[in-house]
């Protein structure tokens, strides 16, 4: 009697052959990771106003790089808490922006993001893509190498210049070399 191998003793074969074959196949990333803990008293007046963002608003963001890939961001925005209309849909100021700027001063969108909706969004970015990236080329590796440069805030309707914001770091704590501070 002839023994045929079934589907899956071929396949976990196969996976064992390639990943000693390949020892680079199971390697861990080398992208980027970056992180912002996004706070309603992080944001900055641009009318003088006292209390500019949502006082109680909290979330988190990450940023991301793709390996290989040196015109793909992408992100995730969650566990956004005491910021209104999160169960509505985009539009009527609610969006969400990467800014150039660094802590405690406001500077124009370079990045386009998804409204939060119950609390969550991701997607990613590439230059080039309408309506993302607002057409500026190498923006992606300026946001990885220079994070404090950068910062996510959300904005609702009830803070159209921004219910919460967060600083842009690199998620292990240290500085990359090319990080400038103002």
């Amino acid at each position: 009697m002839k023994y045929l191998p079934t589907i899956p003793s071929l396949a976990a074969a196969t996976l064992v052959s390639l990943a000693a074959w390949s020892p680079h196949a199971m390697a861990g990333h080398t992208n980027i990771l970056l992180e912002a803990e996004l706070d309603g008293r992080e944001e900055v007046s641009a009318t003088g106003d006292k209390k500019p963002g949502d006082r109680n608003g909290r979330g988190n963001a990450y940023v991301f790089g793709i390996d290989g890939d040196p015109i793909t961001l992408c992100y995730l925005i969650n566990d956004l808490k005491n910021v209104d209309e999160l169960e509505l849909a985009p539009g009527n100021g609610r969006a969400a922006h990467i800014h150039r700027g660094v802590r405690g001063e406001n500077g124009p969108v370079v990045a386009n993001m998804a409204w939060p909706q119950d609390g969550q969004a991701a997607d990613c970015l590439t230059e080039g893509e309408a309506g993302k990236f607002n057409g500026q080329s190498g923006i992606v590796q300026e946001i990885l190498t220079n994070p404090s440069q950068f910062y996510i805030n959300v904005h609702n309707s009830l803070y159209p210049a921004g219910a919460i914001r967060g600083q842009l770091t690199d998620s292990a704590g240290h500085k990359n070399g090319k990080d400038k501070k103002k």
